[in-house]
């Protein structure tokens, strides 16, 4: 039987392109959204259409999701991983980076729910999962706008689930900590990224994006009567 049609945005590095390979190889077909299309082709999965596309952009990201399911059905499960962290001293930041967290993170995010959630309630089935972060459930100082936007994923998702669960849609969190990906390479600010790194070293390490693919291909797998609201995964050492 073939498997329905996953759509995953931000798939172009990270965790994206992570849990996009973990879904190609539990036979999904897929619909990988970026702004580096080139860097989604290089993984050469089956199946899969690529298209350069922008989360701010509404209208674009509705139209590669009509047009991915005209070839491959109805989509069961959209990742919402799209997101940046402008993380620095909120008195001296530009408040450009502040906007553009907004736009990508927030709006982002719901031009991915808006696209998919009728027809998810129609066929009385489907899968929302939100990206937040741990920085979505306590705050750090030289996080704040970042903050703010992870919080609202969480105020919204809980909303969000509470509208569809009686239709049998579910909606998911995936809160990491420090995972090691390229999200903080477009952090200016200086002091606050060599602290970053210096608790990273801490640590010993972030985690392997590779394991919170497998936790989102996880939470998916479960019968469609069963919701895991929530993924909370860090590094073993990570104390906040």
């Amino acid at each position: 039987m073939d498997k329905p049609l996953v759509v995953i945005t931000g798939a172009s590095s990270g965790i994206g392109a992570a849990t996009a390979e973990a879904f190609s190889r539990a036979g999904h077909p897929l619909l990988l959204l970026a702004r580096r299309v080139d860097r989604m082709e290089s993984l050469g999965l089956p199946k899969t259409i690529c298209r350069k596309v922008d989360v701010r952009d509404r209208k674009a990201v509705k139209e590669a999701i009509v047009n991915a399911e005209a070839q491959y059905g109805p989509t069961d499960c959209l990742f919402n991983n799209a997101g940046i962290a402008r993380l620095g001293n909120i008195i001296h930041q530009d408040p450009q980076e502040w906007d553009e967290q907004i736009d990508i993170n927030v709006n982002g995010v719901m031009n991915g729910v808006h696209a998919v959630m009728e027809g998810m309630v129609e066929r009385k089935r489907g899968t929302i999962v939100n990206m937040s972060s741990i920085a979505g459930r306590k705050v750090y100082p030289d996080h704040t706008v970042y903050c703010g936007t992870k919080y609202f994923i969480h105020g919204m998702s809980d909303s969000l689930r509470q509208h569809l669960a009686p239709h049998d849609v579910r909606v998911i969190v995936i809160s990491p900590g420090v995972i090691e990906t390229e999200v903080l390479d477009g952090v200016t600010d200086r002091k606050t990224l060599a602290d970053y790194k210096a608790n990273k070293v801490k640590m010993g390490g972030g985690i392997s994006a590779d394991h919170v693919a497998d936790s989102v291909l996880f939470a998916y797998q479960m019968p469609q009567n069963v919701l895991i609201q929530e993924i909370c995964i860090t590094p073993t050492r990570q104390e906040h």
